[in-house]
This record gives C-alpha cells, structure tokens and sequence, in this order.
C-alpha cells in the first residue's frame, strides 16, 4: 500500500427524540422503548490517529467541566472493537466537544459510534454491520442509531432501527438547564409514574407529509414528568417557549434539554438570545434527513 491513512477527523452528530414510549421494563432492568429520533447538524467534531509506538490509547476533551463518563463511553467502544478483531494499535482520540453534556442528546453515543467508524477505516476492519449493532448496543443503547444518522423509529432498548422519511427540514432550538439530568436516575424514577398518551404512527405520518399541527399534536415523551419531578426547571422552559409562540416544543431523551422545531430561523435566533440572556445553554442548528 502506497498510502495508509493514520488520521482521520470526523463528525459526531447529536440526536433528539421528538417522540419516547417507555413500554415495559426487561429482566436486565433495561427498558424496552419506542422512540422517533431525528439526527442534527449540531456536532462534535473527533480527531483519532494512530500511534505505531504507543503502549496505550488516550481519550481527550477540550471540555474540562465534563466528567470521565463520556471518555469513558469511546475508551469502552476501542476496548471492545479490539477484542472482537483482534488488533494491537493504539490510538490517540481528541474530542472537540458541542453537544451538552447530560441533556438527552446523545452525544456520549455518537462520540462512541464515530470512533468505532473511525476504527474501522483506519484499520481497513471487514466490519459486519449487524456485529458493529451488536458491539454498540453493549457499550451504549444509543450506539446503533449513531451508525445511520438518518431519521428512524427506534425500538427494542434503542438497537432495532426502521428508517423513515421526512419531508422537510426543521430549525431547531436547543435550551437547557446548566443542570444536567442521569438518565438511569430518570428511568429508575420512569417506572412509578403513568404514560403518557403519545401517538408514534402520527408522529412518523406527520413527519413524511410535513404536517406541523399533526406534529404538536403528537409527540410526547414518557420521561417528561419523572425528569421535571427531579429538576422543574425543565417544565418551566418548555412552558415559556410555548409561550414563545413555538407549537412543536418537547424534552430530548432523559433530559435535561428541551428542543424547538420551526420554520423561522429569525424567530429561532430571537428567542436564542433570549434563553442565553437567562443563562442557559443553548444551541441554534437543524435537522437532518
């Protein structure tokens, strides 16, 4: 080989559930799920090298707040990439983080998702996709729609993915709390609270047609209330931004972000300023189909 290729800069994509059933609890205390998640622009960005003459792999952050959990995540995915195919490499991973950290986006997954990727091209692995589902899901439930990026109905704890179609793209307002939310605290708290009343097909069909009202009418999030019973702080910007004037308003995941769709990109940066000034963390950025 003439060339070989020993670094490899990549997006991680961000996520947001616009709608979550939490259906039953399984025997491993993992929750089975029925989720509609749409991918975003908003990204971290990943730099992964190879060191020929290292004696380990070194995971990075330019995010000094942030904990072990989320080095953690892509340190696990390398762990087990190598123990499925075998290879002795080292690499160096540098993390460029813009996603909120424990705010029901995902960002954990997609950085552990990219890097496996990554690995993969680097490496020049015959990677079968149904295994890299399968060495995903054990790192994280989130893991496998990360491979994809694509707009999806996620079933089963988040491995079972059915693509679906969307119709437009939406701009969307990210605002959360500077408080962060566990999302096993927020499943473990998920079981002593009534479901919610959320209608997956008419999420999916408003979806492919590009029905707003269909949409707001819909969505829902089955960790919404246990989340705002640990930190109110979520109802109360999912309250104003409906006073906002915003229709299709909801929580990300286990929270603790809430996101915005519209159509109005003055509107979304108006209101962007606003949340700031308030001194949450906030994102401007849009959907991807």
């Amino acid at each position: 080989m003439l060339f070989q290729r020993n670094t490899l800069v990549v997006k991680s994509h961000a996520k947001i559930n616009v709608s979550l059933r939490v259906l039953s609890k399984r025997a491993d205390d993992y929750h089975e799920l029925e989720m509609v998640n749409l991918p975003l622009d908003l990204h971290d960005v990943i730099e992964i090298q190879k060191q020929p003459n290292a004696m380990d792999t070194f995971v990075t952050c330019d995010d000094i707040s942030l904990a072990n959990a989320r080095h953690n995540l892509c340190t696990k995915a390398i762990d087990a990439m190598r123990k499925e195919y075998g290879f002795n490499a080292n690499f160096l991973v540098s993390i460029h983080k813009e996603i909120p950290f424990a705010a029901g986006l995902g960002g954990g997954s997609s950085n552990a998702a990219s890097v496996m990727k990554a690995i993969v091209t680097l490496l020049h692995l015959k990677a079968d996709p149904d295994k890299l589902n399968e060495i995903g899901k054990s790192i994280g439930a989130d893991v496998p729609f990360f491979f994809t990026d694509k707009p999806a109905l996620v079933t089963g704890i988040g491995e079972k993915l059915q693509l679906i179609p969307v119709k437009k793209q939406y701009q969307c307002l990210i605002v959360k709390p500077k408080e962060g939310l566990s999302t096993k605290v927020v499943f473990a708290h998920a079981d002593s609270f009534e479901r919610t009343k959320i209608e997956t097909r008419d999420v999916i069909k408003a979806l492919e047609t590009g029905d707003d009202a269909l949409l707001a009418s819909s969505i829902g999030n089955d960790l919404y209330v246990p989340a705002c019973s640990l930190l109110d702080k979520v109802q109360k910007v999912v309250e104003s931004l409906k006073k906002d004037g915003f229709k299709i308003v909801m929580m990300s995941g286990s929270g603790s972000s809430v996101f915005a769709l519209c159509d109005d990109p003055k509107k979304m940066k108006d209101a962007a300023k606003k949340y700031e000034k308030a001194g949450y963390i906030v994102r401007l950025t849009h959907t991807l189909n």
